[in-house]
């Protein structure tokens, strides 16, 4: 994948119940240049939801063919519903030199490690154990069992936090949101990042 010197990809992951969308949000509001990736998904739109705005919503079989055409950059089977990163919109964004942020589970955020070098990848946690169980049970709308299953789920996926290049516990809001930025804008100021305007500034 090209992507222009100084255009940068966050790859953000969290257990179920974390809090990571509503980080994500607030971040994006803070930076309206920066593009969100909107991922594909089979599953049913929840209340509120916007269709190419949240996700896009398809149909399994549609999104089996996506997979044969190799069109994912990285995609994932979660309790029974299918996600994936569209690949021609991520290239697209980087190529036009936007930095991009990405909402996506350990497994497809190791696939992006694997493949697409120069990532910046963020783990969000609640603030204990506890907390997350709460969180999960508070919702309400499921069974007992899924809500055991989703949180057995989500104490594997903290089991890959080490390595993550930045872990962010999220105990208020606000305060994870700044950290958040504070990372973008450091990596975003990273030498490495810089070297076409450091040439330029030294013509």
């Amino acid at each position: 994948m090209s992507a222009r010197e100084n255009s940068i990809y966050i790859a953000v992951s969290a257990p179920s119940g974390a809090g990571k969308t509503s980080l994500c949000r607030k971040v994006l509001k803070a930076f309206p240049d920066m593009r969100y990736s909107v991922s594909y998904t089979t599953r049913r739109p929840r209340p509120g939801e916007v269709n190419g705005k949240d996700y896009f919503f398809i149909s399994e079989s549609e999104f089996r063919d996506m997979i044969d055409r190799g069109e994912f950059v990285e995609w994932a089977d979660n309790y029974g519903c299918l996600y994936g990163t569209p690949r021609k919109a991520m290239q697209e964004h980087l190529e036009q030199g936007h930095d991009l942020l990405l909402d996506v589970d350990p497994r497809g955020a190791k696939a992006l490690k694997e493949n697409y070098p120069g990532g910046v990848f963020v783990f969000v946690l609640p603030p204990s154990a506890e907390v997350l169980r709460d969180r999960l049970k508070g919702r309400g709308s499921e069974p007992e069992n899924v809500v055991k299953k989703r949180l057995e789920n989500s104490m594997d996926e903290i089991k890959e936090v080490f390595w993550y290049d930045y872990i962010i516990f999220n105990e208020k809001i606000d305060e994870a949101a700044n950290r958040l930025r504070s990372i973008y804008l450091a990596e975003k100021s990273r030498r490495e990042r810089q070297m076409d305007r450091i040439r330029q500034y030294m013509k």
